[in-house]
């Protein structure tokens, strides 16, 4: 009954070793296309069956089993086969480099497949061989030598059982395969990762290069040591980034700036920042970005875009988005405003490629800081131009310039509005203005930009206004408020004056002129009459004190006015001109009448002091102290001395904006 079951059991295992078989036929296939490498292993295999089939004669039992026996003969010659296969590609392996990297791999995936091949069938026919034994021990079998051939057969696919595993532990021919890939997947990179020596550029891999890191990337993730492959993959391109950015000065990042920081302290720092940024973002990280793409993508795995935010991290981004957020928190003021945006206009300018390049779980935190920057820039911006009127009003409480001239604040708003209006920042501005109302759901409408700009102009006419009626002396007053008229018909042609209009220029043009006639009236008509021709006859002493007097009043009012100035040289030309005008001639004439008389009284000579071309020269030279350019310029700048003058002032009240 025994033998039966034996002989039942042997029939199934050899049902389970010829269906092996079969499956296996493509590996053999491909296996046999090595050639005469495998001849050799031919001829070795009919001396082990030769070896094993003599048995068959010696009892009737076993010629019972013959059948089997030999059946089971082909399985096991192929397992061995495959295993003098696997010694050939071992030594192949160990000795060969990575030069030939087609070929290399080749030979890693035949040894793969014949390994395969061995874990797969010699458990079963080690099964097989051992049911065989057991089967002719125990029908008195056991000094026959065909049965000790067949114990040697199982002794040898025992062996070859652990093949397969040793082949992947430490030491293996396939682990030192794989890691000799490793080797020179980092070589590959560390060979033609370099970067340029005058400039933070990286330049790209060869096409040949990079289809070599995809396919050991590739082979590398077939044997799960993909996580190690981006390890050496990061680990090399660091060292790029790190050499990428020597060529700049970014120690600007490590500024500690707080609330109580004036940003004009780091204005450079901010343009710097700007430039860099959008380097690092569209000319490093980018290729950084296609490069990690190029290599990984294939394999189906997300673990290319944990390179890209580490990468990024080595490109210090962290570091320019917490500069930019600690910029959103420093004092405001209206420069500060102008930076902010800048700062949007950069961030707009990447918004794709932010989107696109941090778009994995790895990079959320990278993500999270973008949102932060952007929306307390939009916010900042947002704060400082909407309380913008309220800030020029509370200018109010300090004095006019004591020359008459046009004050710091108001060349500082004409010039600051119109370069807010100007094509670089009104698209800007609207833009930020736009995005506030929409996460707030303010409605304002699309003039709110040009509404708001016109009240800021309306709050300096106050001021004005009320510093007119601050001086004292009228006709100061009357010089004061010429001198702005003037300087608002100069924004004909600018962005502000087209949109505050040209009624409200050409009342301004009007304004101008009639306190220019206010001025010559109340400061010079009383001085006229004094040197009016009289009908006389000889030089009396009445005419010696109108001469005397007049002498002392043209040098009160020339002494008075000699630092008082008109900012618009042609202005102040035509003053002069009228001055001269109405002067020079009734003097000359006053002389020309009473010089014979001043000549005959020797004792009135000392009361001529001037003659008719010195009043001309001095008329002609009043309203311009050297400073007047410093203080009244009318050209449209860019925040230069007149900016930090009035950031003084702004500095007080801005403080509790």
């Amino acid at each position: 009954m025994a033998d039966v079951e034996s002989v039942e059991n042997l029939r199934a295992a050899q049902k389970i070793l010829r269906a092996s078989l079969e499956k296996s036929t493509a590996i053999s296939s491909k296996l046999d296309e090595i050639g005469p490498r495998l001849e050799d292993i031919r001829q070795r295999l009919p001396s082990l069956e030769a070896a094993i089939r003599p048995s068959s004669m010696q009892k009737c039992s076993y010629f019972a089993i013959r059948d089997q026996i030999n059946g089971a003969i082909g399985p096991a010659a192929a397992v061995l086969k495959v295993y003098d296969v696997v010694r050939e590609l071992e030594e192949s392996l160990l000795y060969e480099s990575c030069d030939d990297l087609s070929a290399y791999l080749s030979s890693m995936k035949m040894l793969e497949e014949a390994l395969g091949f061995l874990a797969d069938n010699c458990e079963l026919a080690i099964q097989w061989l051992e049911d065989i034994v057991e089967f002719l021990e125990d029908n008195v079998f056991s000094n026959d030598q065909s049965l000790l051939n067949v114990k040697k057969s199982l002794r040898i696919l025992q062996e070859l059982h652990e093949i397969e595993e040793r082949a992947h532990l430490d030491g293996g021919a396939l682990n030192a395969a794989i890691n000799n890939l490793e080797t020179e997947f980092r070589s590959l990179l560390m060979e033609n990762s370099v970067t340029t020596t005058t400039c933070a550029t990286l330049l790209p891999l060869t096409m040949p290069v990079v289809q070599k890191l995809q396919a050991i990337a590739g082979r590398l993730d077939g044997d799960y040591r993909l996580e190690k492959c981006i390890v050496l993959y990061i680990e090399v391109r660091s060292l790029n980034a790190v050499r990428s950015l020597q060529a700049l000065d970014l120690d600007y990042l490590e500024i500690q700036v707080t609330e109580f920081d004036d940003i004009q302290s780091i204005e450079s720092h901010i343009d710097q920042w700007c430039k860099h940024l959008e380097l690092v973002v569209k000319d490093l990280i980018e290729l950084e970005y296609k490069l990690c793409n190029d290599v990984f993508e294939k394999i189906g795995s997300d673990a290319w875009k944990h390179c890209v935010a580490r990468l990024a991290e080595e490109f210090r981004l962290i570091y320019f988005l917490q500069f930019g957020r600690n910029v959103t928190k420093m004092k405001k003021n209206p420069l500060k405003l102008l930076k902010l945006l800048d700062m949007f206009a950069l961030m707009e300018s990447l918004r794709s490629n932010f989107n696109r390049l941090f778009g994995g779980e790895a990079c959320t935190d990278i993500r999270t800081l973008t949102r932060e920057l952007v929306k307390t820039v939009v916010n900042g911006a947002y704060e400082i131009f909407q309380e913008l009127p309220c800030q020029v009003e509370m200018q109010r409480r300090f004095s006019p310039p004591p020359d008459g001239g046009i004050p710091g604040l108001v060349s500082f708003i004409t010039n600051y509005c119109d370069q807010l209006l100007g094509d670089d920042y009104r698209p800007l501005l609207a833009q930020v203005l736009k995005i506030h109302q929409s996460w707030n759901q303010d409605v304002y409408g699309d003039g709110f930009l040009t509404n708001h700009i016109i009240i800021i102009m309306k709050e300096v006419a106050l001021n004005l206004d009320a510093w007119s009626k601050a001086y004292e002396d009228i006709c100061l007053s009357y010089l004061f408020m010429m001198n702005n008229h003037c300087h608002f018909c100069q924004l004909k042609g600018t962005k502000l004056g087209d949109i505050m209009g040209d009624s409200w220029l050409g009342a301004h043009e009007q304004y101008k002129n009639n306190c220019a006639a206010l001025y010559l009236r109340q400061c010079w008509g009383k001085l006229l009459p004094l040197i009016s021709q009289k009908d006389l006859n000889s030089f009396q002493e009445s005419e010696k004190k109108t001469l005397k007097e007049f002498n002392e009043r043209f040098d009160e009012l020339y002494k008075e006015q000699s630092n008082w100035v008109i900012c618009d040289e042609n202005l102040r030309r035509k003053v002069c001109q009228i001055l001269v005008q109405a002067v020079v001639p009734a003097y000359r004439s006053y002389m020309q009448k009473y010089g014979v008389l001043v000549e005959q009284d020797a004792s009135a000579s000392k009361y001529v002091k001037h003659t008719a071309q010195s009043l001309e020269t001095m008329l002609s030279s009043m309203f311009q102290p050297t400073l007047v350019k410093k203080y009244c310029s009318t050209k449209h700048i860019r925040f230069g001395k007149l900016r930090n003058l009035v950031q003084n002032q702004f500095r007080v009240t801005l403080t509790a904006m």
